[in-house]
């Protein structure tokens, strides 16, 4: 399954569930959020990044933030899953998760003791279209912080004994999501929706492929995606920008640039008509997902989309699939509509959970829901409501040092602009009722959608509509 994505939009990953305790949360921070809308505004504000690129071509991006004594390192390497060659599906993530299991320099040990007794931490983590790996130290740490995050990123060894052991680990992983419906209808709803393209297969790869992995792909496609000119790297926290170019200088000036990697994928395709799925498993609820391809982050259209998204199925109980599905109809605890905006068009997907016996009234409500928000205005209230949660809510994007380095890499990648932080919110208040109809009628389509019913078939009985 595919792992959480988009910090910087506020969307969901395409594969997950929207939790209960998440529509709760939404529902409960409304009110506040919509309190601390003007501090949140001027909180954003204060966000002005350093940008700077190096002579090997790495793009920088520091904050300064003195109140505490933190520095966080955020590095984003602009390849993931969706440059794994065919047949050889997971192996960005194998790369990521050997990243910090030695070096040229240190083993797998020597790493994890060196970052614990500063107290500090490092991960590495490969998503759909790039891959990240972070640090953290104290501000008395921080040549120590630079120094690890450089070694694990230009001086990988992959050692054929942690390739072994990760490669078994995570082949547990897949295994053990054979008994989660979720994941199971994600990962059959990705394989259609993304038919013949590259977002079709888990980050983590599958049975099949990984056993195909060597340490020789390992290599390639570290030697061919980990170059300066491919990285993003974001800094964050009680550092000054002068301090960081010079120590940035100094440990990353000997990474070598290259050429950037071709990129053969085009943007999935929409496909022309319904299809569904039906997975047999004897359990008392059926895990329905119904969506298909969505829009891309750089779609200008994204912020009335996400206005549209809240009032259609991401606003917790405020949304009209919840006050459908859950409080009209009492068929799930919780339903959940989300665009995955990715560099390509990801997703857009409803999933709930209902009996095996109310599969179709549920599959018939959603599909009523996305038909009403397209035929019809949304009302003042619904908008307003909308447009001030999504804009008070948006400062706690980026509350502690690891959010807004995270945040700052997307910003980047996506070509956003260092205005973002003082834009977003203007851009979310310049929605209308006929923006929020247009890109209902333009991205929503209920007459070509995929649906994936994990269930009981027998009680579910499911038919197309």
């Amino acid at each position: 399954m595919a792992k959480k994505q988009n910090a910087e939009g506020g969307t969901q990953k395409a594969v997950c569930l929207l939790p209960t305790a998440c529509c709760l949360l939404v529902s409960l921070l409304l009110t506040v959020c919509c309190l601390v809308l003007q501090t949140g505004l001027v909180l954003a504000a204060d966000i002005s990044p350093v940008r700077f690129v190096t002579p090997n071509g790495m793009t920088v991006l520091v904050v300064e933030q003195p109140a505490l004594p933190i520095v966080q390192f955020h590095a984003l390497i602009k390849a993931g899953s969706a440059q794994d060659p065919p047949g050889k599906a997971g192996l960005a993530n194998l790369v990521a998760d050997l990243l910090d299991e030695g070096t040229a320099r240190r083993n797998a040990k020597q790493i994890a003791e060196e970052i614990e007794f500063v107290g500090g931490a490092l991960a590495a983590k490969a998503h759909e279209d790039f891959t990240t790996v972070s640090a953290r130290v104290l501000k008395k740490d921080t040549e120590l912080g630079f120094d690890l995050l450089a070694d694990v990123l230009l001086h990988p060894s992959f050692p054929p004994k942690e390739l072994a052991r990760v490669r078994s680990q995570v082949l547990g992983e897949i295994t053990s999501e054979k008994d989660a419906p979720d994941l199971i209808a994600g990962k059959a709803f990705n394989e259609i929706v993304f038919d013949g393209h590259p977002y079709r297969w888990p980050v983590n790869g599958t049975e099949r492929s990984l056993p195909t992995i060597t340490r020789a792909d390992l290599e390639k496609f570290y030697a061919g995606e980990y170059r300066p000119n491919q990285t993003i790297l974001s800094i964050v926290g009680d550092i000054t920008a002068e301090q960081a170019r010079a120590l940035v200088a100094k440990h990353f000036a000997s990474w070598k640039q290259a050429p950037p990697p071709p990129r053969a994928a085009r943007a999935p395709a929409l496909a022309d008509k319904p299809s569904v799925r039906l997975i047999e498993k004897d359990l008392t609820q059926a895990t329905i997902m119904l969506g298909h391809v969505g829009i891309s982050r750089a779609n200008p259209d994204f912020y009335a989309v996400t206005v549209m998204n809240y009032i259609l199925g991401a606003g917790g109980f405020s949304s009209r699939l919840m006050d459908s599905i859950r409080d009209k109809q009492g068929l799930a605890y919780g339903v959940g509509s989300a665009f995955d905006a990715r560099l390509m068009p990801g997703a857009f997907l409803v999933s709930l959970q209902t009996r095996n016996e109310t599969a179709n009234q549920a599959i018939t409500g959603v599909l009523k829901e996305l038909n009403a928000i397209r035929d019809a205005p949304v009302t003042d209230e619904e908008l307003a409501d909308a447009k001030a949660y999504i804009m008070g809510s948006f400062p706690l994007r980026f509350d502690t040092t690891a959010k807004l380095a995270e945040v700052l890499g997307q910003v980047e990648f996506y070509g956003l602009g260092l205005n973002y932080f003082t834009d977003y919110p203007s851009w979310i208040e310049k929605v209308t009722s006929d923006d929020v109809l247009r890109v209902a009628k333009q991205y929503l389509r209920p007459d070509r959608y995929a649906l994936v019913v994990v269930g009981n078939q027998a009680k579910a009985k499911v038919k197309m509509q």
